[in-house]
């Protein structure tokens, strides 16, 4: 994790949305940053904490910064690759 100042270049809202579409959504915007450019998800369904956790790993993407505040999740997400 890194420090809590972190700058996101691009923020996607997807409140309101239930798997799969939060990791759909997150996976297709990531495919259109740039390399070392970060992504700041915010989404309140409860399986978006470990579907994005999960695909990030995977797909070798770091994941900054997560929060949690109530039911809303947010993830600052940084493309590796």
């Amino acid at each position: 994790m890194m420090s809590p100042d972190v700058v996101a270049d691009a923020e996607l809202d997807c409140l309101g949305l239930y798997c799969p579409m939060p990791i759909s959504l997150t996976k297709e915007e990531m495919e259109n940053m740039e390399v070392g450019q970060v992504l700041k998800v915010v989404a309140d369904d409860p399986a978006a904490e470990e579907d994005i956790k999960r695909w990030a790993k995977r797909a070798g993407q770091a994941l900054l910064k997560f929060e949690r505040e109530g039911t809303v999740l947010t993830f600052y997400l940084k493309r590796m690759k």
